[in-house]
């Protein structure tokens, strides 16, 4: 049995930041996407944000279809340990960063996760976030869980809908590698409720995992 990891996603502020690190985040996210209501623009802010939460909790950058130099521009000014690519970016574009990266997949009806992993084996891990159309992610909304494999090849974060109040059911469900929320714990887009943090990691922690990170397609 292992811990399942945490990532708190669209922090704006610092003290979002600060409290989702205190509260026990193994990461949190940074937006780099300008349409998203939780978009960074300021790369300074995204830099004292990524330097607030300390150098064991994991900073992620989040990009949609952005250029290779705006990720670039990006990782020069704000310190990222980990790329989040939620767009149609090929492996080879994701590949050439020198970072670990994780794919997203939304969940439409007739997508093939096992083939998209064996697409993209060169990433950490594979997220799987709730399917709306024109939309990258961040919808609120969550899927069938009954749809995420039980041995994908690939470390499985989840992600789409979820709170304080279902995500120990989505974890004892889908037994995934991790789970991503930014909407579930927010009083507004980009702001964070402190206690919804504070409650949705005991949810979270109070679980275990069987993710098998070696297990075969």
């Amino acid at each position: 049995m292992l811990p399942v990891r945490v990532k708190i996603c669209g922090i704006t502020r610092e003290q979002d930041a600060v409290a989702a690190a205190a509260a026990g985040a193994d990461a949190i996210g940074l937006v780099f996407y300008a349409p998203s209501p939780r978009h960074l623009a300021d790369l300074a802010l995204a830099r004292r944000i990524a330097l607030a939460v300390g150098p064991f909790v994991t900073t992620v950058g989040l990009f949609v279809n952005a250029t290779a130099e705006q990720v670039q521009a990006t990782m020069q000014q704000v310190p990222l340990q980990l790329l989040q690519f939620h767009g149609d970016e090929a492996p080879e574009f994701c590949e050439q960063f020198a970072r670990p990266y994780l794919k997203a997949i939304r969940m439409k009806p007739d997508v093939d996760i096992h083939a998209l992993v064996k697409r993209y084996a060169s990433a950490s891990g594979i997220l799987l976030d709730a399917y709306k159309p024109g939309v990258p992610g961040g919808t609120g909304e969550a899927f069938d869980w009954a749809r995420v494999p039980q041995a994908a090849g690939k470390a499985i974060v989840l992600a789409g809908g979820l709170s304080p109040d279902n995500v120990a059911a989505a974890i004892q469900q889908t037994q995934p590698y991790g789970v991503d929320v930014s909407g579930g714990v927010e009083d507004l887009p980009g702001i964070k409720n402190h206690q919804k943090i504070i409650r949705l990691l005991q949810q979270a922690k109070s679980q275990s995992t069987t993710s098998n990170l070696g297990s075969t397609l």
